[in-house]
């Protein structure tokens, strides 16, 4: 696949909630992922597509989703930006917030070895 067929995968499954699935196929077993910093009590950087499940499936289980918007993809070479707005509820504050955020994602030999994303928690 290309970046561009990659990068499509990834949003449409975004978009249905499947982003386990989306690891699961279009990741690298060696993928890198980078968040702008770290989570109270977790890494900053996960590695391994079994990291990466694991980190994305705690944040499911401590937020509930209220509404998401995916928008994207924006291809730049081997490389493809996907942006990431949510309503959420932090489940164990009952804080509701909204979030936004972008994904950089980098692909090599039709899959992507790494992630890394951006957002302001000013």
């Amino acid at each position: 696949m290309s970046t561009m067929d990659i990068a499509n995968k990834m949003v449409a499954l975004c978009k249905e909630g499947k982003n386990v699935e989306a690891i699961e196929t279009l990741f690298s077993d060696d993928v890198e992922s980078v968040e702008a910093m770290a989570a109270p009590g977790m890494d900053q950087v996960a590695k391994g597509k079994e990291a990466v499940i694991g980190k994305n499936q705690w944040w499911l289980s401590a937020h509930e989703v209220h509404s998401s918007n995916i928008t994207g993809p924006w291809p730049h070479g081997d490389r493809f930006i996907v942006g990431f707005e949510m309503d959420v509820t932090v489940k164990q504050t009952g804080q509701r917030m909204s979030m936004a955020e972008v994904g950089l994602y980098t692909v090599e030999n039709g899959k992507i070895v790494k992630e890394e994303f951006f957002y302001n928690m000013g």
